[in-house]
């Protein structure tokens, strides 16, 4: 049923039965979600990432991720407790 629902939305989206040139992207929060819907990227096309992921892509440059692990490495970071 997931599948069919999926590949009816990028039907919808797309007008083609499976994404073509990654012109189609699923956002989820979840890390169940995203993994229960990368079952079914091989039959759709589908690809899926957290939501936060494509902000700090949108926002900061596709490199963000690299500068963020070396202010990390480098003490950059305070931590919160609570």
């Amino acid at each position: 049923r997931k599948e069919a629902e999926l590949k009816q939305g990028i039907k919808t989206l797309t007008g083609e039965e499976t994404v073509k040139k990654g012109k189609v992207k699923m956002l989820t929060s979840c890390p169940a979600c995203q993994q229960g819907l990368s079952r079914y990227q091989d039959s759709t096309g589908l690809d899926t990432d957290y939501i936060v992921v494509e902000i700090a892509n949108n926002l900061l440059g596709k490199q963000w991720q690299k500068g963020f692990i070396d202010k990390a490495i480098q003490g950059g970071i305070e931590k919160v407790l609570l």
